[in-house]
């Protein structure tokens, strides 16, 4: 049985001040990132218009972008490149190198959806 069964029902009020730029160039807002529900995991992320995030991978991890707004180009380990822009989902296996450029005038803004949780010890830089 899996342990998120057992959880409380609950509201996560996050504040936007909590965003933080990455290393990856990266500013990412933690949705719902806790030990207490291991399954998943969902944060905002935006890249500044012309920026291309570091390539990078995260070991033992799914994660899924679900595009919000702004346009970018796709760069997925297996996938031939490809531009993506609001309304579109990102599958991307665990391992599997990536990166994404934000080629729009506006900011690039995505949902991360992790599964398991995102843990940065499973964060793997490429460059």
């Amino acid at each position: 049985m899996l342990q998120t069964q057992h959880m409380q029902a609950k509201i996560i009020k996050v504040d936007s001040v909590a965003e933080y730029l990455t290393p990856e160039r990266c500013h990412i807002l933690e949705l719902a990132n806790s030990a207490a529900d291991p399954a998943v995991s969902i944060a905002r992320a935006r890249v500044e218009p012309g920026v291309t995030t570091r390539q990078h991978r995260v070991n033992g991890t799914i994660e899924r972008y679900v595009i919000v707004e702004g346009a970018g180009q796709v760069h997925v380990e297996g996938l031939v490149s490809e531009r993506v822009k609001a309304g579109d989902v990102v599958l991307i296996p665990a391992g599997a190198a990536q990166s994404i450029a934000n080629t729009g005038m506006s900011d690039l803004v995505f949902l991360c959806i992790c599964t398991p949780r995102f843990e940065w010890e499973n964060y793997e830089s490429l460059e």
